[in-house]
């Protein structure tokens, strides 16, 4: 049985759940990304790096909520917070100021060196647009860069270029559209990137240096490919020098290649930062964060708050206002839920253990690659990594899309079958739970997985394998 049809077999019951909720919801799922065909898998249950799904499939847990769950599933140190903060205030949220809030703020100033105040919204959606918006105002330009390939989000003006089609790489690369629905002013208005190449995008810079309100970036696009440091430091000497605002998007990467992010990790500092994922502890946050002088543009002191009959307008058709606001913004439980997450990976030792555990993994899956003579390779920073079945380097998004994209599908089902769960074509990301006994059965799994996908007979100890 091809590796298609096990999955159907193991999963009947998913299948039938998907099918029902597709009456009730558009393709049966609450988020695109959540979707793959023939069908998602609808899980009932997890525990450290482990998954459980309706059908009792277990699954050791490679996806994490798309890394949100640095912790693993349900750490006790995590739900402890949750008890204790809603016990100690008596409500799952005040709608009003509270300490969690000033907590989490002094915590983010101290280990990010780019920000020295911050905002906190809901998603890094909203953490981004924030960022574009405050990036729009301070500078009185309307036109965004963003690189090929980045996501920052679902929203019309960075549903652009995430998913490129294959280019030369001596041309520019052009705004394409991913989604319907998106006015073409964006279109006319976002400059697209290559990232990694600093010679195509300083000349692109160059020519709309007087336009561009912000370059927003993934320091490490998609989590996993890492910057070269003479491009990074190259973008930021060239948006100061243009005074363009350096946004980067660190939901993704916050937390997970180390305390203070891709920033910390690279010494660049951008003038705007973006968080989320990591930040929330497994519930739903975003947070901004930048110099004062432009993050105190959506300060409401003063009255400048439009929800306010008679706020401040100078004139007629003008505001001085900068709006940002939430009613869940800085809600108590997720920041509860964060600041129990932070607080465990600042213990000594932890992020060496994490990053150790990581690295032994994706030395393993290389080693079983190359024994059964798939071509692959793994790319990533810290506790995020990627495989890309390619023996060529990986510099940006046009590397991943020559790779063979239909091999990675195809091991991707075989290791689901074998227990191994993240969403084909998705990335790795671990957790604290994921300890050299998990990443040993990882291991195993892998090999059963890959021998189904390879041609190659691996002799060992005198036997065919």
């Amino acid at each position: 049985m091809g590796t298609d049809g096990l999955y159907a077999e193991k999963t009947t019951k998913s299948a039938q759940l998907h099918l029902e909720a597709s009456k009730w919801i558009p393709g049966g799922v609450t988020a695109n990304i959540k979707y793959f065909d023939p069908h998602p898998i609808v899980m009932k249950s997890a525990s450290g790096a482990y998954l459980t799904d309706v059908d009792h499939n277990q699954y050791i847990d490679y996806n994490l909520c798309y890394g949100a769950l640095i912790m693993g599933h349900g750490h006790p140190r995590v739900t402890t917070a949750i008890q204790e903060q809603l016990a100690q205030m008596g409500t799952t949220i005040f709608g009003t100021p509270h300490q969690l809030e000033t907590e989490m703020a002094r915590v983010l100033v101290d280990l990010y060196p780019g920000i020295e105040t911050v905002r906190f919204c809901n998603s890094g959606l909203e953490s981004t647009l924030l960022a574009i918006r405050l990036a729009t105002a301070w500078t009185g330009r309307k036109k965004l860069a963003k690189f090929e390939g980045h996501y920052h989000g679902g929203y019309d003006q960075v549903l652009i270029s995430v998913n490129p089609s294959l280019r030369n790489p001596e041309d520019p690369p052009a705004p394409q559209l991913d989604s319907r629905g998106i006015p073409d002013y964006y279109a006319e208005n976002t400059i697209v990137l290559p990232f990694n190449d600093l010679e195509q995008t300083a000349a692109i810079l160059k020519k709309y240096r007087n336009e561009i309100a912000a370059v927003m970036m993934e320091p490490i696009q998609g989590g996993y490919i890492p910057p070269d440091l003479s491009f990074l430091r190259g973008l930021r000497e060239l948006t100061q020098q243009y005074r363009i605002l350096l946004i980067f998007d660190e939901v993704k990467t916050g937390f997970r290649v180390g305390l203070s992010g891709a920033q910390g990790r690279y010494g660049v500092t951008p003038d705007i930062t973006a968080l989320g994922k990591v930040l929330g502890g497994g519930f739903p946050v975003g947070a901004v964060g930048g110099k004062k002088e432009i993050m105190e543009m959506c300060s409401p002191s003063g009255g400048a708050d439009i929800l306010t009959p008679g706020s401040l307008r100078p004139s007629p058709g003008y505001t001085n206002i900068l709006f940002h606001s939430g009613t869940y913004n800085g809600h108590p439980t997720a920041l509860s839920a964060g600041l129990a997450t932070i607080q465990a990976l600042q213990e000594p030792g932890a992020y060496h253990q994490l990053e150790e555990h990581t690295r032994k993994l994706r030395s393993g899956i290389e080693e079983i690659l190359d024994r059964y003579g798939v071509a692959g390779q793994t790319v990533g920073v810290g506790s995020i990594f990627n495989m890309v079945m390619t023996d060529h380097p990986v510099h940006q998004v046009q590397d991943v899309l020559r790779s063979d994209v239909v091999m990675r599908k195809k091991l991707d089902f075989s290791l689901i079958n074998e227990g191994i769960y993240m969403k084909p074509l998705n990335r790795f990301s671990l957790s604290v739970a994921h300890t050299p006994d998990v990443i040993m059965e990882t291991l195993e799994r892998f090999e059963n997985g890959v021998k189904k996908v390879s041609k190659k007979q691996v002799i060992t100890h005198g036997r065919n394998q």
